[in-house]
């Protein structure tokens, strides 16, 4: 009859592990007993030093410098001043006044008078009459007015430039004045000392219609 037998705790692999705890825990007591681990450790794990560290003095800081004072200036009175009139000395001496005539101004020379006579209408060639300038449909209208030309006369006596400055409220009449001082004849020119000069001259012509 087969039969079964139990395998000891030392067999096999099992037994081989238990044997080499058994024998670590008999070098780790051994160890001990001997101090063998404390200078292991002190070997691995050196022994930490503690030092004391002094507290640093407190610098002493400088005493304040002391108060400025003031400079007190001792008082001087202002001086006294004595209004001391000195006498005044009695000369005989004349006093001598010279009168100086200044010269008189030259008097201004008196103006020249210059002899200036206006341009006017030769009596040789008188103007035209304004009648023969009267316009029809001013005539027809019933229109009248006055109005002023104002021309340059030259100096040989023809004139130009013509212009109304003075409107006599009709066109139609305004222009029969222009046509009329265009077609006067040379005027007397004007004249200073007796020497022909250009001048302006105004004439003022009045249409008014005859019943």
């Amino acid at each position: 009859m087969y039969t079964y037998e139990q395998p000891s705790l030392f067999s096999g692999t099992r037994g081989i592990a238990l044997i080499a705890v058994i024998i670590l825990h008999i070098f780790v007591a051994w160890a001990f007993y001997t101090g063998l681990a404390g200078k292991l450790m002190q070997k691995v794990i050196p022994p930490v030093e503690i030092a004391q560290i002094d507290k640093p003095k407190e610098v002493d800081k400088p005493p304040p410098p002391p108060p400025k004072l003031e400079e007190i200036k001792p008082f001087v009175p202002p001086p006294e001043f004595v209004d001391i009139q000195a006498p005044q000395q009695q000369t005989n001496a004349i006093s001598q006044t010279t009168q100086v005539q200044r010269p008189a101004a030259p008097a201004a020379p008196p103006p020249v008078q210059h002899n200036i006579v206006r341009a006017s209408v030769d009596p040789r060639h008188p103007f035209p009459n304004s009648e023969d300038y009267y316009p029809d449909a001013s005539r027809r209208a019933g229109e009248e007015g006055r109005c002023t030309v104002q021309f340059t006369v030259a100096v040989d006596g023809r004139i130009t430039d013509p212009e109304v400055t003075q409107t006599s409220g009709h066109p139609r009449l305004d222009e029969a004045c222009l046509k009329l001082i265009k077609a006067a004849p040379k005027l007397k020119p004007a004249s200073e000392d007796g020497k022909p000069i250009e001048s302006k001259l105004s004439v003022p012509i009045v249409w008014k219609l005859h019943q």
